[in-house]
This record gives C-alpha cells, structure tokens and sequence, in this order.
C-alpha cells in the first residue's frame, strides 16, 4: 500500500500509480456441519460477490460495483488497522445480495466484517519492471485483489527482468511505463479505484467498455466542439479520443455514452460504415492528437549518427522525408514502431503510438552517450493532429492554402491553412487511404477545424472516429504496436521488411539478429484472413485473442479484428506458427498459402473458416495497388 508514497519520496521521484480501496469481506461462524471444505468456490458476478467455505460457515467477500477508496487523508497511515472502520450502511446491501444467493444465511447470526484495503491501479492491472525515472528501481505492486493468483508468476516475470537486463515474456499491459504523471494524481487515483474494484467482475466488452470516473483530464483543443457533435469518447493514456460519432445526437441534448456492449455486432456499427464511406468517396477528420510526439535534435550531425544507431531503416534522408521505422532490441523485436520526420539538418520530428509517451521517451533517453548535446522534447501537447482522410483531400486542403500540395507520399511541408501558419502537412494518414496529417500549432486548432468543416461541406467531409480509422488500418493489413507488434516480434515476422535496411553502413541495436533472421527465416509470420462464413448480423465476432487452427492443428492466435467494409466481411490479423511437433519450425510463404492449407478461427466454441492472406487484398476501385508505404529516397521525388 505504500507503494505510491515511496516512489513519491524517492530522488529523482517515481512515479507509481497505486492506491488502497477499502475491500471487505465477511465471516458467518457455524452453519451446518455439512459446510465442508470440498464446498466450491462460488463466484456471483452480478452480485460482485464470492463466496467459500470456512470453519463449517461461509466467508463472503465483494468487489463491489463501486468500492471507497481508503484513508480519507490521502495518505497511508503506518498504524492504517486504526483508520479503517466497519461501515455498516455500504455493506448493507451487499449482504443482503449475498442473503439473496445463499438462503441458509437468511437466519444466521450477523455476520464479523473485515476490512482489509488492496492496492489498485487505474487501468485495473499489475505493475511490474523496472521505473523509467531510476535505472534497477524494480517494482511489483497494485495486485488489485489478485496476488495470489499472480504470485508465482510475477515472481518469476520480474526476477528474470532482474538477472537479464530485459523481461523474457511480452509485459507491455503491466510496466511502470503505461503512465504519465498525471495517473499519480492522489485525486484522480481516489476517483478512479472506485470504478476499478468492480471491473473484476464486470463483462469487459472489447472496445466498449469505459471508465465514468476520473475523466476529462487530457482533451484535444476541440473536444468541447467534438462533443456536441455527438462524439462517443474512450480513452487512450488518459487522452479523451472520440470513437465513433453518433448522428442521432441533437446539440443541447445530454452527452452520449457508449451503449450497452455486446460480444456480437456492435450498436456503433452503421455509425462507423458512414464514417468509413466518407474516407473512402470523400474527406474523414481524424482527431489524433493524442499520438506521442518527440522533437530529437543536436547542434551538430550528431542526431543522424544517434538515430542511425537506434533505427533499422536509414534515416539520413532528404529534408522533408518522412521515414516510416522500427526502434528494434538486441533480440530485433520492436521497441518503438514510428514515423520520422526529417526537418532540418539536425533536427528531427518523431511520431509514435499513444500509449509509447512515456516508454519511448525513456528508452531513448537510455540510449544517449553520457555528455551528448543531443535533445529530446516531448511535445505531444503543443500540437493538434487532425487526419484528413479521403480521395477529395487535396482538393479541400488546396481551397485552404496556397501552397501545392500535390506532394510525393511521405513527405512533409511547412504551409499556411487559413489563417493560420506553420502548420506541418505530412502526406500520410495511418489508415492506408489518401490524405494528409495536419499538425497544427494548438492555438489555431479550432481555426482550421471550422476552416476544413466549412470548406468540406461540397467534398462530403464527416468527424470520424478512432474506430473507423482501426478498421480501416486492418483492411490495409496495417499492424499495429501492442497488438501486433512488441518486443517479442520482429520486422520480418510482422511483415514490415521494407522498414529495414540491413545494408545501411551504420551498425544499429538489433541489425545482427535481423541479419541471422533474414537468412534463416521466420518461426511466425503475420497473416491477413478472411471470414468465408460468419454472418455479422447472427453471428458472434471475432475481437482478438482467439484460437487460430491450420488443418486442424492449433498455429496461432488472433492479435486484432474488426469488420472490412470493402469485402463486406469480417477480417483479422493474426501470427501463424507450425505446431511444436513439426521438425522444421521456420514459416514460409508456401506453408502459409498452401493450397492443401485450411484455416479455421474458434470464436467462442464454434469454428469458422477463414482465407489467409500475406499481403492486403484490393480493396478500393480509386486505388488499384497493394498499400505497402516506402519511404522516399532521393531528393528528386519530392514535389515542391
């Protein structure tokens, strides 16, 4: 429990979001002699209860839907026995759930509460690994209620981080670097913990499931005008995003939450096919604003040779390139998957996935020589990033500005939009389809906003949300950190060998183990699939984690999934190995498309069939090309 008020004590401070939420449970004495030990452990999830046997009674315990947060104080006291205190009125109604689903407690005396308080985190998961704030400062805490069941299993995670330098398995959902400061709010944390408590046994619905408390804390410029366009919002590293935009909502009406999950097809679905068609015949805006980002610059040279060090592509390119790369380890897999925006000499721009704020900043920081003149500026607030997505794009920037922006993909420009100036035009937009990311300086954020709503009027412009942009990233077999790629998956396994120039001159973190796995081969390969016979209107959908079977032998699991308009059918991504007996385990491409091959998904017991496929299919009738992003390489290519 005191987890959080250590770190806070600590010089330099770290930073450990856990806080104690009261956690009671409740013991009856003697029942019936026929309460055995052999008595399962009951679990009512409706209720937030469990239940077992003890000492011929029950004990009774609650993760209650909303838990209080200990210690009014703030502070954990040393003698913390002292200042916890029975509450009779919260527990009131939990025993009478409890009276409800055990009869047998109907007559039974009343019952001795304990109140015993657990450390919470806000997303509801462990910490472990070490602090990015002081090098061999390990930590595991924040077992909201699960410690047992973790024990081993922690140990053995972090004593192995410990010994090696590096954890052996994938602990990205549990390390220190998921947070920002703001997460060690003693104020946010006591309003978050309450919702955290009964999340243990609530339905977490994929991607519909999101926290009421300790909201509204990271916004956009344009999150208020967002809102009362009906914007339906989630968060993301605290960052309020908008998921999808629901038409329906009439302005002044009260805010619209997201409705009731369900592990089939999702309410927001018409919703996000409007959102996707206008990207696709049209102009999409995308508010991406919560995409870390990171200025790295030098006085000098110095940041090339830095960053040729730490890339695996070859960044030494033209001014106004963009370069699409991995940030590899010793092993080659992926520390960091992001765009790098060369903008002068000696100063580079770097855009990098939401929740890798934190983590990428210190990994970096780690890799600099000691007495470097090398910079690094996390500026991921000073800007607003609107995704202008859609084949009439350039028409609608070209009313906007007087710059031509008919520039080569991935490039960048420095260019006035309304009236507003120095807003960076970069020729991507994460999702595979045409257009632009603007990154505008957040003062002229609502300016431009209205600017591209008012102009876009004639090219059908529509707000769109997050999860459109997902759907349509998984069409163009776009993968995608913490899901598809981590520290455990390499370029090569997850199909990005164009993102690697082995032949660079300069040596960088990873190149021998790439090198060794460009010649040997894979022992797993990301592939795209098909559903060839699931309804989306009847059937249960496939939303990650699921079993992949290769004629009848388990190969894999899903990493992500979600609806392809294009095919009107359901599509995922997911690695494919070779089951362990198999006396060649490398994957190659003709084990994968093997006409002798059939694929088939378990999605909750019933098993699907589905088409496998290692490059996207086509899918739109403006662009007839397979979507692979090179970088480019001369300064001839770029249109100025």
């Amino acid at each position: 429990m005191w987890a959080r008020e250590l770190g806070l004590n600590c010089t330099p401070q770290v930073r450990i979001p856990a806080y104690p939420a009261e956690h009671f449970y409740a013991t009856t004495g003697f029942l019936d002699e026929q309460l055995q030990e052999s008595l399962p452990i009951v679990r009512d999830y409706d209720s937030h209860m469990y239940a077992r046997e003890y000492n011929h009674g029950l004990m009774v315990g609650w993760f209650e839907k909303e838990a209080k947060p200990a210690f009014g104080r703030g502070e954990v006291p040393r003698d913390w026995e002292k200042h916890i205190e029975e509450d009779k009125k919260h527990i009131k109604p939990l025993w009478a759930d409890a009276v409800n689903r055990f009869p047998i407690l109907k007559g039974s005396k009343e019952p001795e509460i304990v109140n015993s308080p657990d450390n919470f985190t806000p997303d509801g998961r462990w910490i472990l690994g070490e602090a990015p704030e002081v090098k061999n400062y390990f930590v595991a805490c924040g077992m909201n209620g699960n410690s047992l069941q973790g024990a081993g299993g922690i140990g053995k995670a972090v004593s192995e981080w410990i010994i090696e330098g590096q954890p052996k398995q994938d602990l990205l959902p549990f390390i220190l670097q998921r947070f920002l400061n703001v997460h060690n709010s003693r104020h946010y944390l006591k309003q978050r913990i309450k919702e955290v408590v009964g999340r243990h046994y609530a339905i977490l619905y994929p991607f519909q499931c999101e926290y009421k408390y300790a909201r509204e804390l990271r916004c956009s410029p344009l999150y208020s005008v967002l809102k009362t366009r009906g914007a339906v919002f989630g968060i993301k590293m605290a960052y309020e995003r908008a998921l999808y935009f629901d038409t329906t909502y009439k302005k002044g009406h009260q805010s619209i939450e997201m409705p009731r999950g369900t592990f089939f097809k999702p309410k927001f679905f018409d919703f996000v096919k409007e959102e996707y068609l206008a990207c696709i015949e049209g102009v999409g805006i995308i508010d991406m604003s919560s995409f870390s980002k990171i200025e790295v610059k030098s006085p000098g040279s110095e940041v090339v040779s830095y960053l040729q060090k730490i890339c695996s592509n070859d960044i030494d390119v033209p001014i106004g390139t963009i370069v699409h790369t991995g940030m590899q380890n010793i092993r080659g897999g992926y520390e960091n998957d992001c765009m790098l925006v060369r903008q002068s000499i000696n100063s580079y721009f770097m855009v990098s996935p939401t929740s890798q704020q934190t983590r990428i900043y210190e990994w970096m920081k780690r890799n600099l020589s000691d007495n470097t003149s090398i910079v690094l500026n996390d500026v991921t607030s000073m800007y607003t990033v609107l995704n202008v997505v859609g084949p009439k794009s350039i028409e609608l920037l070209s009313e906007l500005s007087n710059t031509d922006l008919k520039v080569a993909p991935f490039s960048y420009l420095k260019v006035n939009v309304g009236y507003a100036s120095d807003v960076m035009v970069m020729s991507f937009t994460h999702t595979g389809e045409p257009g632009y990311c603007l990154y505008i300086p957040s003062e002229y954020a609502l300016h431009i906003y209205y600017k591209l709503m008012t102009a876009g009027r004639d090219f059908g412009i529509r707000d769109v949300g997050v999860i459109t942009q997902r759907y349509m990233r998984l069409e163009r077999f776009i993968p995608f950190w913490a899901e598809e790629l981590n520290s455990f998956t390499t370029p090569f396994e997850a199909g990005n060998d164009y993102s690697v120039k082995l032949d660079k001159k300069e040596n960088f973190i990873g190149k021998e183990a790439l090198i060794k796995q460009s010649t040997s081969g894979v022992r797993k390969r990301l592939v795209f699939f098909h559903f060839d016979n699931i309804d989306p209107d009847v059937d249960i959908w496939p939303w990650g984690g699921e079993p992949l079977f290769r004629n009848n032998e388990f190969v894999g699991t899903v990493t992500s999934a979600g609806f392809g308009f294009a095919a009107n059918k359901l599509i995922c991504l997911g690695f494919i190995t070779k089951p362990p007996k198999a006396d060649n385990r490398i994957v190659t491409r003709d084990y994968i498309l093997s006409k002798n091959a059939s694929y088939e998904v378990d999605i909750a017991g019933h098993r699907f069939s589905a088409t496998p496929y290692l490059h996207a299919p086509k899918i739109s009738g403006y662009d007839k090309k397979e979507y692979r992003p090179t970088p480019i390489k001369y300064k001839s290519d770029i249109s100025h």
